[in-house]
Protein backbone atom coordinates (compact mmCIF):
# COMPACT_ATOMS: atom_id res chain seq x y z
CA UNK A 1 0.00 0.00 0.00
CA UNK A 2 1.43 3.44 -0.96
CA UNK A 3 1.57 6.42 1.39
CA UNK A 4 -1.10 8.06 -0.74
CA UNK A 5 -3.39 5.05 -0.29
CA UNK A 6 -2.86 5.18 3.47
CA UNK A 7 -3.59 8.89 3.62
CA UNK A 8 -6.72 8.47 1.52
CA UNK A 9 -8.04 5.80 3.91
CA UNK A 10 -7.37 8.00 6.90
CA UNK A 11 -9.18 10.86 5.23
CA UNK A 12 -12.14 8.64 4.42
CA UNK A 13 -12.29 7.42 8.00
CA UNK A 14 -12.29 10.95 9.33
CA UNK A 15 -9.07 10.38 11.31
CA UNK A 16 -6.97 13.12 9.70
CA UNK A 17 -7.68 16.43 11.38
CA UNK A 18 -9.05 19.32 9.37
CA UNK A 19 -6.86 22.33 8.95
CA UNK A 20 -7.16 25.84 7.56
CA UNK A 21 -5.68 26.42 4.15
CA UNK A 22 -3.44 29.42 3.64
CA UNK A 23 -5.41 32.68 3.40
CA UNK A 24 -5.06 34.85 0.30
CA UNK A 25 -4.48 38.00 2.31
CA UNK A 26 -1.57 36.63 4.33
CA UNK A 27 2.07 36.40 3.34
CA UNK A 28 4.21 33.65 4.84
CA UNK A 29 6.71 36.34 5.73
CA UNK A 30 4.18 37.40 8.36
CA UNK A 31 3.90 33.88 9.74
CA UNK A 32 7.68 33.53 9.88
CA UNK A 33 8.29 36.75 11.79
CA UNK A 34 9.28 36.48 15.42
CA UNK A 35 8.08 39.23 17.70
CA UNK A 36 11.19 41.35 17.99
CA UNK A 37 12.01 42.81 21.36
CA UNK A 38 12.43 46.55 21.61
CA UNK A 39 15.95 47.80 21.02
CA UNK A 40 15.07 51.46 21.44
CA UNK A 41 15.71 51.69 25.19
CA UNK A 42 19.48 51.57 24.69
CA UNK A 43 19.86 52.91 21.10
CA UNK A 44 19.01 56.36 19.83
CA UNK A 45 16.27 56.36 17.19
CA UNK A 46 16.69 59.36 14.88
CA UNK A 47 13.41 60.83 13.68
CA UNK A 48 14.89 62.95 10.91
CA UNK A 49 18.34 62.41 9.43
CA UNK A 50 19.95 61.44 6.12
CA UNK A 51 23.24 60.21 4.63
CA UNK A 52 24.03 60.62 0.93
CA UNK A 53 26.55 58.84 -1.28
CA UNK A 54 27.28 58.70 -5.01
CA UNK A 55 27.66 55.61 -7.19
CA UNK A 56 26.98 54.26 -10.67
CA UNK A 57 25.59 51.10 -12.24
CA UNK A 58 25.63 49.73 -15.77
CA UNK A 59 22.07 49.02 -16.96
CA UNK A 60 21.55 47.43 -20.35
CA UNK A 61 25.09 48.43 -21.27
CA UNK A 62 24.73 52.10 -20.28
CA UNK A 63 26.50 53.62 -17.28
CA UNK A 64 23.91 55.25 -15.00
CA UNK A 65 25.28 57.54 -12.26
CA UNK A 66 23.11 57.98 -9.22
CA UNK A 67 22.81 59.54 -5.79
CA UNK A 68 21.51 57.39 -2.94
CA UNK A 69 20.14 58.82 0.30
CA UNK A 70 19.52 56.62 3.33
CA UNK A 71 17.72 58.18 6.23
CA UNK A 72 14.67 58.63 8.37
CA UNK A 73 11.68 60.93 8.06
CA UNK A 74 9.12 61.43 10.83
CA UNK A 75 5.54 60.26 10.99
CA UNK A 76 3.65 63.22 12.41
CA UNK A 77 0.90 62.88 14.99
CA UNK A 78 -2.23 65.01 15.07
CA UNK A 79 -0.56 67.46 17.45
CA UNK A 80 2.51 67.87 15.24
CA UNK A 81 4.73 65.63 17.37
CA UNK A 82 6.85 62.91 15.76
CA UNK A 83 5.21 59.57 16.64
CA UNK A 84 7.26 57.37 14.33
CA UNK A 85 10.54 57.24 12.48
CA UNK A 86 10.38 55.72 8.97
CA UNK A 87 13.58 54.58 7.31
CA UNK A 88 13.94 54.92 3.54
CA UNK A 89 16.50 54.49 0.75
CA UNK A 90 16.13 56.98 -2.09
CA UNK A 91 17.86 56.52 -5.45
CA UNK A 92 18.08 59.45 -7.89
CA UNK A 93 19.72 59.35 -11.27
CA UNK A 94 22.27 62.14 -10.90
CA UNK A 95 22.80 63.09 -14.55
CA UNK A 96 19.19 64.27 -14.93
CA UNK A 97 18.81 68.01 -14.46
CA UNK A 98 15.06 68.32 -14.93
CA UNK A 99 13.01 66.16 -12.52
CA UNK A 100 9.57 67.59 -13.33
CA UNK A 101 9.00 64.82 -15.88
CA UNK A 102 11.19 62.19 -14.23
CA UNK A 103 9.07 59.28 -12.89
CA UNK A 104 9.21 58.62 -9.13
CA UNK A 105 8.46 55.14 -7.76
CA UNK A 106 7.61 54.30 -4.12
CA UNK A 107 8.30 50.64 -3.33
CA UNK A 108 6.83 48.57 -0.49
CA UNK A 109 7.04 44.93 0.53
CA UNK A 110 4.43 43.13 2.54
CA UNK A 111 3.92 40.88 5.53
CA UNK A 112 2.50 42.97 7.06
CA UNK A 113 5.62 43.38 9.13
CA UNK A 114 8.21 42.92 6.38
CA UNK A 115 10.87 45.47 5.56
CA UNK A 116 11.22 46.62 1.95
CA UNK A 117 14.37 44.57 1.56
CA UNK A 118 13.15 41.98 -0.92
CA UNK A 119 12.49 44.14 -3.96
CA UNK A 120 15.21 46.60 -2.91
CA UNK A 121 18.18 44.24 -3.27
CA UNK A 122 16.67 41.56 -5.48
CA UNK A 123 14.43 43.26 -8.06
CA UNK A 124 14.33 46.91 -9.11
CA UNK A 125 17.26 48.50 -7.24
CA UNK A 126 20.79 49.05 -8.62
CA UNK A 127 22.33 46.35 -6.40
CA UNK A 128 21.43 42.64 -6.06
CA UNK A 129 22.21 40.10 -3.39
CA UNK A 130 24.39 37.22 -4.54
CA UNK A 131 22.20 34.30 -5.65
CA UNK A 132 22.39 31.79 -8.46
CA UNK A 133 20.28 32.00 -11.63
CA UNK A 134 17.37 30.14 -10.00
CA UNK A 135 17.38 32.22 -6.79
CA UNK A 136 19.32 29.99 -4.40
CA UNK A 137 21.72 31.75 -1.99
CA UNK A 138 25.44 31.87 -2.67
CA UNK A 139 28.12 32.28 -0.01
CA UNK A 140 29.92 34.40 0.91
CA UNK A 141 26.84 36.61 1.16
CA UNK A 142 27.12 39.96 -0.56
CA UNK A 143 25.85 42.19 -3.34
CA UNK A 144 26.56 42.82 -6.99
CA UNK A 145 25.38 45.18 -9.73
CA UNK A 146 21.87 44.82 -11.09
CA UNK A 147 22.08 45.27 -14.87
CA UNK A 148 18.27 45.24 -15.11
CA UNK A 149 17.36 47.90 -12.49
CA UNK A 150 14.67 50.41 -13.46
CA UNK A 151 16.83 53.28 -12.17
CA UNK A 152 17.63 54.20 -15.77
CA UNK A 153 13.99 55.32 -16.28
CA UNK A 154 12.75 56.22 -12.78
CA UNK A 155 13.93 57.35 -9.36
CA UNK A 156 13.01 54.90 -6.59
CA UNK A 157 12.17 55.19 -2.87
CA UNK A 158 12.21 51.99 -0.78
CA UNK A 159 10.16 52.50 2.37
CA UNK A 160 10.31 50.44 5.56
CA UNK A 161 7.01 50.88 7.45
CA UNK A 162 7.03 51.36 11.22
CA UNK A 163 8.62 48.47 13.16
CA UNK A 164 10.40 47.09 10.10
CA UNK A 165 13.96 47.74 8.98
CA UNK A 166 15.33 50.63 11.05
CA UNK A 167 11.85 52.22 11.43
CA UNK A 168 10.45 52.53 14.95
CA UNK A 169 7.61 53.92 17.07
CA UNK A 170 8.61 57.11 18.94
CA UNK A 171 7.61 58.79 22.20
CA UNK A 172 5.52 55.86 23.46
CA UNK A 173 2.99 56.42 20.68
CA UNK A 174 0.09 53.98 20.58
CA UNK A 175 0.70 50.93 18.37
CA UNK A 176 -2.86 50.73 17.09
CA UNK A 177 -2.49 53.88 15.00
CA UNK A 178 0.05 52.07 12.77
CA UNK A 179 -0.91 48.41 12.63
CA UNK A 180 -3.99 47.77 10.51
CA UNK A 181 -5.14 47.84 6.90
CA UNK A 182 -6.47 51.39 7.01
CA UNK A 183 -4.19 52.67 9.76
CA UNK A 184 -1.14 51.66 7.70
CA UNK A 185 -2.49 53.40 4.61
CA UNK A 186 -3.38 56.57 6.51
CA UNK A 187 0.02 57.31 8.04
CA UNK A 188 2.03 56.22 5.01
CA UNK A 189 0.00 58.48 2.72
CA UNK A 190 0.86 61.43 4.93
CA UNK A 191 4.50 60.31 4.99
CA UNK A 192 4.63 60.18 1.17
CA UNK A 193 3.05 63.63 0.98
CA UNK A 194 5.82 65.00 3.21
CA UNK A 195 8.53 63.22 1.23
CA UNK A 196 7.29 64.49 -2.14
CA UNK A 197 7.09 68.02 -0.74
CA UNK A 198 10.60 67.91 0.74
CA UNK A 199 12.11 66.52 -2.47
CA UNK A 200 10.24 68.95 -4.77
CA UNK A 201 8.65 66.10 -6.76
CA UNK A 202 5.02 67.18 -6.98
CA UNK A 203 5.15 67.51 -10.77
CA UNK A 204 6.85 64.15 -11.36
CA UNK A 205 4.79 61.23 -12.70
CA UNK A 206 4.32 58.98 -9.66
CA UNK A 207 4.05 55.23 -9.29
CA UNK A 208 3.56 52.77 -6.45
CA UNK A 209 4.82 49.19 -6.45
CA UNK A 210 3.91 46.70 -3.75
CA UNK A 211 4.57 43.02 -3.25
CA UNK A 212 2.25 40.54 -1.48
CA UNK A 213 0.61 42.39 1.44
CA UNK A 214 2.31 45.42 -0.03
CA UNK A 215 -0.30 45.24 -2.81
CA UNK A 216 -3.05 45.78 -0.23
CA UNK A 217 -1.00 48.74 1.00
CA UNK A 218 -0.42 50.40 -2.38
CA UNK A 219 -3.97 49.77 -3.63
CA UNK A 220 -5.28 51.67 -0.60
CA UNK A 221 -2.55 54.29 -0.85
CA UNK A 222 -3.51 55.11 -4.45
CA UNK A 223 -7.02 55.97 -3.28
CA UNK A 224 -5.90 57.75 -0.08
CA UNK A 225 -3.28 59.88 -1.82
CA UNK A 226 -5.78 60.87 -4.48
CA UNK A 227 -8.75 61.47 -2.19
CA UNK A 228 -7.10 63.04 0.87
CA UNK A 229 -3.80 64.47 -0.41
CA UNK A 230 -4.78 65.45 -3.98
CA UNK A 231 -1.83 63.46 -5.28
CA UNK A 232 -2.82 61.71 -8.51
CA UNK A 233 -0.75 58.74 -9.65
CA UNK A 234 0.10 57.40 -13.07
CA UNK A 235 0.46 53.76 -12.14
CA UNK A 236 0.30 51.01 -9.53
CA UNK A 237 2.25 47.75 -9.88
CA UNK A 238 0.88 44.78 -7.90
CA UNK A 239 3.51 42.08 -7.47
CA UNK A 240 2.06 38.73 -6.30
CA UNK A 241 -1.13 40.45 -5.09
CA UNK A 242 -3.39 39.53 -2.20
CA UNK A 243 -7.17 39.36 -2.58
CA UNK A 244 -7.51 43.14 -1.95
CA UNK A 245 -10.73 42.56 -0.03
CA UNK A 246 -12.51 41.03 -3.06
CA UNK A 247 -14.87 38.33 -1.75
CA UNK A 248 -14.39 34.73 -2.96
CA UNK A 249 -16.02 32.44 -0.41
CA UNK A 250 -17.51 28.99 -0.96
CA UNK A 251 -16.96 27.18 -4.27
CA UNK A 252 -15.07 30.11 -5.77
CA UNK A 253 -12.35 29.97 -3.12
CA UNK A 254 -12.04 26.20 -3.50
CA UNK A 255 -11.94 26.13 -7.30
CA UNK A 256 -9.53 28.93 -8.14
CA UNK A 257 -6.37 27.15 -6.96
CA UNK A 258 -6.51 24.45 -9.66
CA UNK A 259 -4.52 26.30 -12.38
CA UNK A 260 -1.72 26.89 -9.85
CA UNK A 261 -1.80 23.18 -8.95
CA UNK A 262 -1.36 22.37 -12.63
CA UNK A 263 1.65 24.69 -12.90
CA UNK A 264 3.37 23.19 -9.83
CA UNK A 265 2.64 19.62 -10.96
CA UNK A 266 3.94 20.40 -14.44
CA UNK A 267 7.19 21.77 -12.99
CA UNK A 268 7.75 18.60 -10.95
CA UNK A 269 6.74 16.36 -13.88
CA UNK A 270 3.74 14.88 -12.07
CA UNK A 271 1.21 15.23 -14.90
CA UNK A 272 0.38 12.45 -17.34
CA UNK A 273 2.49 12.17 -20.48
CA UNK A 274 0.08 14.06 -22.75
CA UNK A 275 -0.20 17.09 -20.45
CA UNK A 276 3.46 17.00 -19.45
CA UNK A 277 4.56 17.22 -23.08
CA UNK A 278 2.80 20.53 -23.58
CA UNK A 279 4.31 23.93 -22.88
CA UNK A 280 3.12 25.36 -19.56
CA UNK A 281 1.73 28.58 -20.98
CA UNK A 282 -0.13 26.64 -23.67
CA UNK A 283 -1.63 24.31 -21.06
CA UNK A 284 -2.77 26.83 -18.44
CA UNK A 285 -5.52 28.54 -20.50
CA UNK A 286 -7.18 25.13 -20.94
CA UNK A 287 -7.14 24.55 -17.16
CA UNK A 288 -8.39 28.08 -16.49
CA UNK A 289 -11.33 27.53 -18.85
CA UNK A 290 -12.13 24.18 -17.21
CA UNK A 291 -12.01 25.82 -13.77
CA UNK A 292 -14.41 28.63 -14.64
CA UNK A 293 -16.72 26.90 -17.12
CA UNK A 294 -17.03 23.40 -15.65
CA UNK A 295 -15.46 22.93 -12.21
CA UNK A 296 -17.01 25.96 -10.55
CA UNK A 297 -20.58 25.21 -11.75
CA UNK A 298 -20.18 21.60 -10.58
CA UNK A 299 -18.92 22.66 -7.14
CA UNK A 300 -21.77 25.15 -6.89
CA UNK A 301 -24.23 22.27 -7.07
CA UNK A 302 -22.72 20.73 -3.93
CA UNK A 303 -24.53 17.63 -2.71
CA UNK A 304 -26.98 17.72 -5.61
CA UNK A 305 -24.22 16.78 -8.05
CA UNK A 306 -24.83 13.22 -9.20
CA UNK A 307 -22.37 10.44 -8.34
CA UNK A 308 -21.36 9.82 -11.95
CA UNK A 309 -20.81 13.52 -12.64
CA UNK A 310 -18.91 13.89 -9.36
CA UNK A 311 -16.58 11.01 -10.21
CA UNK A 312 -15.93 12.33 -13.72
CA UNK A 313 -15.25 15.84 -12.49
CA UNK A 314 -12.89 14.61 -9.74
CA UNK A 315 -10.96 12.52 -12.27
CA UNK A 316 -10.43 15.54 -14.51
CA UNK A 317 -9.43 17.66 -11.51
CA UNK A 318 -6.94 15.00 -10.38
CA UNK A 319 -5.46 14.76 -13.87
CA UNK A 320 -4.85 18.52 -14.04
CA UNK A 321 -3.49 18.64 -10.46
CA UNK A 322 -1.15 15.66 -10.67
CA UNK A 323 -2.99 13.95 -7.78
CA UNK A 324 -4.83 10.69 -7.32
CA UNK A 325 -8.59 10.90 -7.49
CA UNK A 326 -9.24 9.60 -3.96
CA UNK A 327 -8.08 12.68 -2.03
CA UNK A 328 -9.79 14.96 -4.57
CA UNK A 329 -13.11 13.26 -3.85
CA UNK A 330 -12.52 13.31 -0.10
CA UNK A 331 -12.05 17.07 -0.24
CA UNK A 332 -15.10 17.52 -2.50
CA UNK A 333 -12.83 18.98 -5.19
CA UNK A 334 -11.74 21.81 -2.87
CA UNK A 335 -8.24 20.47 -2.18
CA UNK A 336 -6.51 22.74 0.39
CA UNK A 337 -3.19 24.24 -0.60
CA UNK A 338 -1.39 22.84 2.47
CA UNK A 339 -2.46 19.32 1.56
CA UNK A 340 -1.32 19.82 -2.02
CA UNK A 341 2.17 20.96 -0.90
CA UNK A 342 2.43 17.82 1.23
CA UNK A 343 0.84 15.39 -1.20
CA UNK A 344 2.26 16.13 -4.64
CA UNK A 345 5.69 14.53 -4.00
CA UNK A 346 4.77 12.47 -0.94
CA UNK A 347 5.83 9.18 -2.56
CA UNK A 348 9.28 10.68 -3.07
CA UNK A 349 9.51 11.77 0.58
CA UNK A 350 9.44 15.45 -0.38
CA UNK A 351 7.23 18.50 0.05
CA UNK A 352 7.04 21.58 -2.17
CA UNK A 353 7.28 25.25 -1.24
CA UNK A 354 4.36 27.54 -0.57
CA UNK A 355 5.79 30.83 -1.81
CA UNK A 356 7.70 29.15 -4.62
CA UNK A 357 6.67 25.61 -5.42
CA UNK A 358 9.85 24.90 -7.37
CA UNK A 359 11.61 24.47 -4.00
CA UNK A 360 11.54 21.07 -2.30
CA UNK A 361 11.64 20.26 1.39
CA UNK A 362 12.00 17.25 3.67
CA UNK A 363 9.63 16.75 6.60
CA UNK A 364 10.21 14.79 9.81
CA UNK A 365 7.65 12.24 8.62
CA UNK A 366 5.85 11.59 5.36
CA UNK A 367 2.43 11.28 6.99
CA UNK A 368 0.27 14.32 7.63
CA UNK A 369 -1.72 16.93 5.77
CA UNK A 370 0.65 19.91 5.69
CA UNK A 371 4.42 20.50 5.43
CA UNK A 372 6.61 21.21 8.45
CA UNK A 373 8.00 24.38 6.86
CA UNK A 374 8.18 26.34 3.63
CA UNK A 375 11.46 25.38 1.94
CA UNK A 376 11.29 28.46 -0.28
CA UNK A 377 11.14 30.98 2.57
CA UNK A 378 13.79 29.23 4.63
CA UNK A 379 16.13 29.35 1.65
CA UNK A 380 15.61 33.07 1.12
CA UNK A 381 15.87 34.28 4.70
CA UNK A 382 19.50 33.45 5.34
CA UNK A 383 20.60 35.26 2.15
CA UNK A 384 18.71 38.55 2.55
CA UNK A 385 19.51 39.44 6.18
CA UNK A 386 23.31 39.48 5.88
CA UNK A 387 23.17 41.15 2.45
CA UNK A 388 20.98 44.10 3.50
CA UNK A 389 22.95 44.72 6.70
CA UNK A 390 26.25 44.68 4.78
CA UNK A 391 24.87 46.94 2.06
CA UNK A 392 23.25 49.60 4.22
CA UNK A 393 26.01 49.79 6.83
CA UNK A 394 29.23 49.05 4.95
CA UNK A 395 28.47 50.22 1.42
CA UNK A 396 26.00 53.09 1.92
CA UNK A 397 27.50 54.13 5.25
CA UNK A 398 24.33 54.28 7.33
CA UNK A 399 25.59 54.33 10.93
CA UNK A 400 23.27 52.95 13.61
CA UNK A 401 23.30 50.36 16.38
CA UNK A 402 19.64 49.54 15.70
CA UNK A 403 18.92 46.00 14.57
CA UNK A 404 17.60 45.79 11.03
CA UNK A 405 14.23 44.08 11.42
CA UNK A 406 13.64 42.05 8.27
CA UNK A 407 10.43 41.01 10.04
CA UNK A 408 9.04 43.21 12.78
CA UNK A 409 6.41 43.07 15.48
CA UNK A 410 3.20 44.57 14.06
CA UNK A 411 0.61 42.41 15.76
CA UNK A 412 -2.26 42.50 16.35
CA UNK A 413 -2.96 43.75 12.84
CA UNK A 414 -6.44 45.19 12.31
CA UNK A 415 -7.76 43.55 9.13
CA UNK A 416 -11.26 45.02 9.39
CA UNK A 417 -12.49 47.17 6.55
CA UNK A 418 -10.26 45.91 3.75
CA UNK A 419 -11.89 47.43 0.68
CA UNK A 420 -8.62 48.22 -1.06
CA UNK A 421 -9.61 46.59 -4.37
CA UNK A 422 -12.75 48.70 -4.58
CA UNK A 423 -10.78 51.77 -3.53
CA UNK A 424 -8.26 51.22 -6.32
CA UNK A 425 -11.08 50.76 -8.83
CA UNK A 426 -12.66 54.04 -7.75
CA UNK A 427 -9.32 55.82 -8.00
CA UNK A 428 -8.95 54.51 -11.56
CA UNK A 429 -12.48 55.58 -12.44
CA UNK A 430 -11.79 59.10 -11.17
CA UNK A 431 -8.29 59.36 -12.64
CA UNK A 432 -8.01 58.49 -16.36
CA UNK A 433 -4.21 58.61 -16.11
CA UNK A 434 -4.06 55.77 -13.55
CA UNK A 435 -2.94 52.36 -14.84
CA UNK A 436 -2.52 49.04 -12.99
CA UNK A 437 -0.22 46.12 -13.75
CA UNK A 438 -0.22 42.73 -11.99
CA UNK A 439 2.93 40.59 -11.94
CA UNK A 440 2.54 36.99 -10.78
CA UNK A 441 4.64 33.83 -10.70
CA UNK A 442 2.92 30.66 -11.89
CA UNK A 443 4.55 28.65 -9.06
CA UNK A 444 3.43 30.98 -6.25
CA UNK A 445 1.11 29.07 -3.92
CA UNK A 446 0.73 31.85 -1.34
CA UNK A 447 -0.84 34.45 -3.63
CA UNK A 448 -1.46 32.39 -6.73
CA UNK A 449 -1.66 33.82 -10.24
CA UNK A 450 -5.23 32.76 -11.07
CA UNK A 451 -6.61 34.41 -7.94
CA UNK A 452 -4.71 37.52 -9.05
CA UNK A 453 -6.58 37.40 -12.35
CA UNK A 454 -9.86 36.94 -10.49
CA UNK A 455 -9.08 40.02 -8.39
CA UNK A 456 -8.51 42.07 -11.55
CA UNK A 457 -11.77 40.87 -13.08
CA UNK A 458 -13.82 41.68 -9.99
CA UNK A 459 -12.17 44.97 -9.14
CA UNK A 460 -13.72 46.07 -12.42
CA UNK A 461 -16.89 43.97 -12.87
CA UNK A 462 -18.25 46.30 -15.55
CA UNK A 463 -15.14 45.78 -17.69
CA UNK A 464 -14.76 49.48 -18.43
CA UNK A 465 -11.23 49.79 -17.02
CA UNK A 466 -9.67 46.65 -18.50
CA UNK A 467 -7.78 48.67 -21.14
CA UNK A 468 -5.75 50.19 -18.27
CA UNK A 469 -5.18 46.90 -16.42
CA UNK A 470 -2.43 44.46 -17.41
CA UNK A 471 -1.39 40.98 -16.30
CA UNK A 472 2.10 39.54 -16.67
CA UNK A 473 2.93 35.95 -15.67
CA UNK A 474 6.37 34.42 -15.00
CA UNK A 475 7.79 30.92 -14.63
CA UNK A 476 8.79 31.37 -11.01
CA UNK A 477 7.21 31.94 -7.61
CA UNK A 478 6.16 34.67 -5.18
CA UNK A 479 9.35 36.65 -5.72
CA UNK A 480 9.50 35.89 -9.40
CA UNK A 481 12.49 38.18 -9.90
CA UNK A 482 14.79 35.73 -8.06
CA UNK A 483 14.95 33.67 -11.24
CA UNK A 484 17.43 35.45 -13.50
CA UNK A 485 15.43 35.32 -16.79
CA UNK A 486 12.37 36.70 -14.98
CA UNK A 487 14.43 39.44 -13.30
CA UNK A 488 15.23 40.82 -16.73
CA UNK A 489 11.77 40.34 -18.18
CA UNK A 490 9.86 41.68 -15.15
CA UNK A 491 11.96 44.86 -14.99
CA UNK A 492 11.46 45.36 -18.71
CA UNK A 493 7.72 44.98 -18.15
CA UNK A 494 7.85 47.74 -15.52
CA UNK A 495 9.80 50.00 -17.90
CA UNK A 496 7.18 49.46 -20.59
CA UNK A 497 4.36 50.02 -18.08
CA UNK A 498 5.88 53.31 -16.90
CA UNK A 499 6.30 54.53 -20.48
CA UNK A 500 2.74 53.60 -21.44
CA UNK A 501 1.26 55.15 -18.29
CA UNK A 502 2.68 58.61 -18.95
CA UNK A 503 0.55 60.55 -21.45
CA UNK A 504 2.01 62.57 -24.25
CA UNK A 505 2.79 66.22 -23.69
CA UNK A 506 -0.43 68.20 -23.51
CA UNK A 507 -2.66 65.11 -23.55
CA UNK A 508 -5.64 65.81 -21.26
CA UNK A 509 -6.99 63.48 -18.57
CA UNK A 510 -10.20 62.48 -20.32
CA UNK A 511 -12.33 59.32 -20.15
Amino acid sequence: MTIRDTTARLLAAGIVLAFASAGLARDDKENASARNGSDTAEVEVPADEATTTEDAVTIDGVLVPYRVTTGTQPVWGDDGEAIGSVFYTYYERSDVEETSTRPLVFSFNGGPGSASVWMHIAYTGPRLLRIDDEGYPVQPYGIQENPHSILDVADIVYVDPVNTGFSRILNDAKRDQFFGVNEDIRYLARWIDTFVTRQNRWTSPKFLIGESYGTTRVAGLAARLQGSHWMYLNGVVLVSPTGLGIERDGPVRGALYLPYYTAAAWYHEQLDAELQARDLEALLPEVEAFTVDELLPAMTRGGSLGAIERQAMAERYARYAGLEVGPVLHYNMAVPTSFFWKELLRDEGLTIGRLDSRYRGTDRMDAGTSPDFDPALSSWNHAFAPAINHYLRDVLGYDTDLQYWVFGSVHPWNRDGDRTGRQLQRAMAQNPYLHVMVQSGYYDGGTDYFNAKYTMWHMDPSGRLQDRMFFRGYRSGHMMYLRRPDLERANDDIREFIAESIPGEGEPARQ
